[in-house]
């Protein structure tokens, strides 16, 4: 007998036998987040800002993925199999896929999407706006929404050809599939968890909570959030993925600038404030 929680999961269902073709590898690392907190915690006491940390997650991988080209691509083919660059010069340019922990109309829990655009050149005030509306917002007014509740409608063996027509161009997977993709548990005692969200490279945040870290010698306890990646194998191999992973890890860590966090970054050709090699977050925010 079916259900209503049945049909408002159809969608979860042809995706994860999309999903199936992918080759998926798990990176994982540890983020001192103790600037970002700082950060967070300056924000409220100026003017009672709250910004989550996805949202900084969102906005260093965005930028991040913007100059590694292989973590913006597809794989295509069959028989003859190639890679296919996601296209970023558009008005939508980076876009993420942010997953949702949200309620369905009937009152099923389930997880829905939402693409986030530009992502590659939006300020950390104007990430939050975006995530706030798709945490709070009503789940039918999400981008994307109408064609979710049409994959819900239709009988499943038309909704999942009907869901794989609508990612075959290129230009239609980065906006309705996402350039990148981030899956956040960070509210649950959760540490480190690996998703795949259909793109090149996928992050997954879990909590934030005082670890001991080791700073000049000394061990400390410091805010650390423990980052998965997942990367498609078909797609780039695991030392572009490494790569992909300590940008967004040197992002987050070495987090700086105004409230905004982006007027006035110095930036070097992968978008990273200019550092010695290894360099690691110490002493206040600059």
């Amino acid at each position: 007998m079916r259900t209503s929680r049945d049909r408002a999961r159809r969608h979860t269902r042809h995706f994860l036998r999309w999903a199936r073709a992918a080759a998926p590898v798990h990176l994982c690392a540890d983020v001192d987040m103790t600037r970002v907190e700082r950060h967070r915690a300056a924000a409220r006491t100026a003017d009672g800002r709250r910004f989550s940390r996805v949202s900084y997650l969102l906005h260093a991988a965005g930028r991040v993925v913007a100059v590694h080209p292989e973590a913006r691509a597809l794989a295509r083919g069959g028989l003859w199999p190639r890679t296919v660059p996601l296209p970023v010069g558009g008005p939508d340019g980076v876009t993420a896929k942010l997953a949702l922990d949200r309620t369905a109309p009937g009152g099923e829990r389930v997880v829905l999407t939402s693409v986030l655009p530009r992502m590659d050149t939006a300020t950390l005030t104007e990430v939050q706006t975006w995530v706030d509306r798709c945490r709070d917002g009503d789940p039918q007014s999400l981008p994307g929404a109408a064609a979710v509740r049409l994959l819900t409608r239709l009988p499943p063996p038309v909704g999942e050809q009907a869901f794989r027509l609508g990612l075959r161009a290129p230009a239609a997977r980065a906006q309705r599939m996402g350039t990148f993709a981030v899956s956040s548990l960070g509210h649950r005692a959760v540490d480190v968890f690996h998703s795949y969200g259909g793109t090149a490279v996928t992050f997954c945040a879990g909590r934030t909570a005082e670890r001991a870290v080791v700073r000049d010698g000394r061990v400390t306890a410091a805010p650390v959030m423990r980052l998965g990646l997942t990367f498609d194998h078909r797609v780039l191999d695991g030392a572009a993925a490494a790569d992909v992973l300590d940008g967004v890890v040197k992002r987050l860590e070495g987090w700086y600038g105004d409230l905004s966090g982006t007027r006035g970054e110095p930036r070097d050709r992968a978008g990273l404030r200019p550092t010695g090699a290894g360099d690691r977050a110490r002493g206040t925010l600059g």
